[in-house]
């Protein structure tokens, strides 16, 4: 039972959330929620960490909260990573078939992938996903599986995302202080895919955000594979923050009223019945308005949207998403944000929720906060009859990512 047990942590700027989950036996293909921990994060900022020390102690209580609401020790967990350093970028490489037969098999894949790998990066970045979005093989494209095809020549375009190594180390580190082993690290906007969205809106196009505490995730897909990443240094902590400044609050009051009372888009406000607040230091309670309180939000929610949409298109895909955007996060749970992101984006918006659940602690996961740590589990059990992205791909010199990766912590 033990070894089919997955660990999913996402180490947030707000919340360090660790899930426990099993395959669920009566019903394949789904999840068992065994246990969900939370603690407050106070060790990052926009994603990257910046006190190892609080990290460590958000993540060990976080755990320990999973183990005691689960019974399931736990030993090692699959992390994400964000943060505004991350990048992508498009890449392609090509291979000759040399087997007499012709016939491609699951190593030629591996060395075409390999192939992919070798772009010019600075040294302070380095690969965190190979993602194969097709192969041609002969010059036929639109492969997704070349295995037991025949052919002489193999070409594969490929998702290349990179990442500082600085912030990969830390991360690492943080996880292994807390006495915990890294089975793989990946991108949180590729694991919160994995909870939200399901395939007939990736075959036809979506654009998945993740609205966090400090960083907006975006994930565009098409024709079932991801086609663009990205990470946008603000999101639900610079509203806090807005709130804070402009209406003299306590940072603690701000989120809550942010959270209870808080909306992103003015024409949804109907009811005006003022907030009150205790006052501050004995001072007389203060009566705040739920438009004012709207009017503080709103700008910084635009703000996020319309970065994201210039990130979208950027990227080339704006007019291929038929299924829109779908939005998850706790971002997404302030008032508004569906109505305001349709208007701003021009296309349809849904709020995703993690699926896919079939016993357990359903109702308590069925939350837009929890995407990434889902989608972290998700990812664990999907590739670990074979090895992890991070643990097939090898480098020029035969080494896996991961054990490279475990090199430069090695380092420090």
């Amino acid at each position: 039972m033990e070894q089919d047990i997955a660990v999913g942590l996402d180490i947030g700027t707000t919340k360090v959330c660790a899930i426990v989950a099993s395959p669920d036996q009566a019903h394949p293909g789904m999840l068992k929620i065994l246990g969900i921990g939370r603690s407050p994060s106070e060790g990052l900022t926009r994603g990257v960490v910046t006190n190892i020390e609080k990290t460590v102690q958000s993540i060990r209580a976080a755990v320990a909260d999973a183990e005691a609401q689960s019974g399931v020790k736990i030993n090692a967990v699959t992390v994400g990573i964000a943060g505004d350093h991350i990048q992508s970028f498009q890449s392609r490489g090509v291979i000759a078939i040399s087997r007499p037969d012709n016939e491609i098999i699951k190593e030629d894949v591996d060395r075409l992938i390999e192939d992919t790998r070798r772009v010019a990066l600075p040294l302070d970045r380095k690969i965190i996903h190979v993602i194969p979005q097709q192969f041609i093989v002969d010059g036929q494209d639109g492969i997704y599986d070349p295995v037991g095809m025949s052919g002489v020549r193999m070409e594969a375009v490929v998702h290349i995302v990179t990442g500082l190594v600085t912030a990969a180390q830390n991360i690492y580190k943080c996880v292994q202080r807390a006495g915990l082993r890294v089975n793989d690290m990946v991108l949180e906007p590729l694991a919160s895919s994995y909870a939200v969205l399901d395939e007939q809106e990736k075959e036809v196009g979506v654009a998945l955000l993740d609205i966090g505490g400090g960083t907006t995730d975006l994930a565009v897909f098409e024709e079932r594979t991801i086609r663009h990443t990205a990470v946008i240094g603000i999101a639900g902590k610079k509203v806090t923050d807005d709130i804070r400044k402009g209406l003299g609050l306590l940072t603690d009051q701000a989120e809550r009223i942010k959270i209870e009372h808080g909306f992103a888009y003015e024409p949804a406000v109907v009811d005006n019945q003022p907030i009150l607040l205790p006052g501050i230091g004995g001072r007389a309670p203060q009566e705040i308005d739920k438009h004012l309180l709207c009017k503080v939000i709103q700008p910084r929610m635009e703000e996020i949207l319309e970065f994201v949409a210039m990130e979208i298109k950027r990227s080339g895909y704006s007019r291929h998403l038929s299924a829109g955007i779908v939005l998850t996060g706790g971002g997404s749970l302030i008032k508004g944000t569906a109505e305001l992101a349709k208007e701003v984006m021009g296309m349809p918006v849904k709020i995703g929720i993690p699926s896919g659940f079939g016993a357990g602690l359903v109702r308590e996961i069925e939350n837009p906060i929890f995407a990434t740590g889902v989608g972290l589990v998700m990812h664990e059990l999907r590739h670990r009859d074979r090895s992890t992205i991070a643990m097939t791909i090898k480098d020029g010199k035969g080494k896996s990512i991961l054990s490279r990766m475990k090199h430069w912590f090695d380092e420090l």
